[in-house]
């Protein structure tokens, strides 16, 4: 077995205002893997939140008018910081979330093209000129319309991407010009916190960005405070909801769950599709919102599809998150672990046939595929967010993509063939907000717009139309004569 090094114990406290306070109660952050204490960290209180709510009012003074060079210069020496310090970011990260290794260290690599991508945008916020001399009587006028930052954001983020998922809200938000004060998941805010060392060596203004961890209720005043005029989250459905129904006159951007189709036609490269499947059914143990969960495969090539999908699953290697080998490791927490086990049986009592895994330990979870499935059962018809997959075949490619919007969510899909007719067609008829023809409805690039419809959120993240939620335009009308 690969040598696995352990990162000592470090306390550390959390950003308000360009103060590093260590206040509030101390709560030890425990690794999923073995229960292990990795860190402590400090939970702030309501007077905290208030405290940053106010230090990031104070500092969109001086935020809204910084040049774009600067807003610029930040955002690269933030990318600069995340590569120099990568393998420390990538253990703290494979420690609180229980993320192998290898992929924290992608996650890292992510984030450093994240925060660069953010940095070129931040010089080419679009503006518009309007010739407005259409009428007779408006002769003589022209127009031009600039975005203007919103002013200071809020932003909750969850454990399954601690470090990237926060980029995606802190980056467009100092392309912005807008002040951020954040909220990161309760199991894993080290990481969130070790990119505020960053984030302020890089030079952005004290209250510019404001990170603590805090009780649900404590962060209540983060979604009802009308000093903040946007609120980022990314989390569970029943959760962002009711974030937009408190959240009053401020915007609200939600990037929620999923329970990711795809569709696999007779005419694809089915080697290629299965081992695509593979990698987005089981990455990370299925705890990411576009993981692989339902997959249709036409009739004729099933087994075909099968023996090669079930192969690559049978190949993964399940274990410690620190061990270079390890493909896919615990769940964040064994309650996690406890329900998609006891959907997964449900479902077998229910009919459906165990093809591979199921078998559970602690927060350890096999990868496991289920076919023999119907649509109401849990495995189907919600998010499992675990390592369970489910396969079943169609005859009728109009009847898998019906069976895809069949769910209450509609984040990304995947389709596998060659005919651009059937791929356009669904294009057409797929209630999601991203198609991604050849591939899983796993895969994102950072810059592309993310986001989706139903249960699956409401806005767009990905850097340039992040900029575009937290900016809004002012026109300027220019009388000539």
């Amino acid at each position: 077995m690969a040598q696995v090094l352990v990162t000592p114990v470090s306390t550390q406290g959390f950003l308000v205002d360009g103060k590093w306070i260590e206040e509030g109660e101390a709560i030890e952050i425990r690794a999923p893997y073995d229960g292990a204490t990795v860190g402590r960290v400090f939970q702030g209180r309501r007077e905290h939140a208030e405290a940053a709510i106010a230090a990031a009012v104070k500092a969109f003074g001086t935020t809204r008018r910084l040049p774009a060079f600067e807003r610029q210069r930040v955002l690269r020496r933030v990318a600069e910081s995340l590569g120099n310090r990568k393998e420390e970011f990538a253990r703290t990260l494979a420690q609180e979330a229980g993320k192998p290794l290898k992929a924290a260290r992608t996650e890292v690599d992510r984030a450093i093209f994240t925060f660069t991508v953010a940095a070129e945008e931040s010089t080419r916020i679009p503006g518009e000129f309007l010739s407005l001399d259409w009428q007779q009587f408006t002769a003589g006028r022209w127009g031009i319309v600039r975005r203007f930052p919103l002013g200071p954001i809020a932003g909750i983020t969850p454990f399954n991407f601690p470090l990237n998922l926060v980029a995606h809200k802190l980056a467009p938000a100092i392309a912005a010009g807008c002040p951020l004060v954040l909220k990161p998941a309760p199991q894993t805010p080290m990481t969130a916190l070790l990119l505020a060392e960053s984030v302020q060596q890089a030079g952005w203004p004290d209250g510019g960005l404001n990170v603590l961890p805090l009780s649900n209720d404590d962060a209540g005043v983060l979604v009802t405070d009308e000093r903040l005029k946007l609120i980022s989250f990314t989390g569970s459905a029943a959760v962002g909801w009711d974030i937009k129904r408190r959240a009053g006159k401020k915007k609200v951007v939600l990037e929620l769950g999923g329970n990711g189709g795809v569709i696999v036609h007779s005419d694809a490269d089915l080697a290629y599709a299965a081992e695509r499947c593979v990698a987005g059914g089981f990455a990370y143990a299925g705890q990411t919102c576009i993981s692989v969960q339902r997959i249709l495969v036409e009739r004729s090539v099933f087994g075909k599809f099968l023996d090669y999908f079930l192969a690559g699953v049978k190949q993964l290697k399940i274990g410690d998150p620190l061990d270079e080998t390890t493909d896919l490791g615990p769940l964040i927490r064994e309650t996690d672990a406890v329900r998609a086990s006891d959907w997964l049986n449900e479902a077998v009592r229910g009919g459906a046939r165990l093809l591979c895994g199921g078998q559970r330990k602690g927060a350890m979870l096999e990868p496991t595929v289920l076919t023999g499935t119907r649509a109401e059962m849990k495995v189907n018809c919600q998010e499992v967010f675990a390592p369970v997959v489910t396969v079943e075949s169609y005859d009728d490619f109009a009847s898998a993509v019906r069976q895809i919007n069949n769910s209450p969510y509609g984040l990304q899909a995947g389709i596998f063939t060659r005919d651009a007719k059937l791929l356009f067609s669904a294009y057409e008829e797929l209630e999601v907000g991203g198609v991604i023809a050849g591939d899983v409805p796993t895969f994102r690039i950072d810059h592309m717009p993310y986001g989706g419809v139903k249960d699956s959120g409401f806005g767009r993240e990905g850097l340039r139309y992040a900029i575009e939620e937290m900016t809004e335009p002012r026109l300027l009308v220019m009388n000539l004569r």
